[in-house]
């Protein structure tokens, strides 16, 4: 394909092989730069469509999301038609929210442990002041606790048990996710 276009630099099949065959061999930074020339010398819709898909497919295998994204967006712009341009944007949309989504899980696990020494050094802290209370309020008298008060203390238990089984809920649900990938 090299040789053809090296006869003919404006032969658009040449150059659409051309990057389909580096697509194969796996060398999608190549291919990709061959597709969008080859896009841009192109006029006629359907093949533009053509070579815009590939270009996304190259990008998408690349790691480039946000750029396969709009390549999709532009094929299907010129050929809406295309059932796997639509499939592949949807995937590309698809991972693209699960990347952001994991950005935002490590964000609050980062947060969290931050949170977590915070109140590590808190609940140490507290302790000892809980200790002095506990040994000052044994000096002074032994008090009962009312019903009122045990009450909301066991209702701010379940609350918090709540709260822990909704997290686990969530953590589980989003290892559970399977993701799919068609091979066209």
């Amino acid at each position: 394909y090299r040789k053809a276009l090296d006869k003919n630099k404006l032969s658009t099949d040449a150059g659409f092989n051309l990057g389909d065959a580096l697509y194969k061999q796996k060398k999608y930074e190549e291919a990709s730069k061959q597709f969008l020339d080859n896009s841009m010398a192109l006029t006629e819709n359907n093949k533009k469509s053509a070579s815009l898909y590939n270009l996304g497919n190259s990008l998408l295998n690349n790691n480039k999301i946000q750029e396969s994204i709009e390549a999709y967006k532009n094929a299907l712009k010129l050929y809406p038609e295309s059932k796997p341009a639509k499939y592949n944007l949807a995937y590309a949309q698809d991972l693209m929210k699960q990347k952001e989504e994991q950005k935002q899980k490590d964000k609050e696990k980062e947060n969290n442990k931050d949170n977590k020494q915070e109140d590590k050094n808190k609940d140490q802290n507290k302790d000892q002041n809980n200790k002095q209370n506990q040994d000052q309020k044994e000096q002074q008298q032994k008090q009962e606790i009312s019903k009122e008060d045990a009450q909301r203390i066991l209702d701010a238990i379940a609350n918090d048990e709540k709260n822990v089984q909704e997290k686990v809920k969530l953590a589980r649900a989003a290892k559970d996710k399977v993701r799919t990938l068609i091979n066209w």
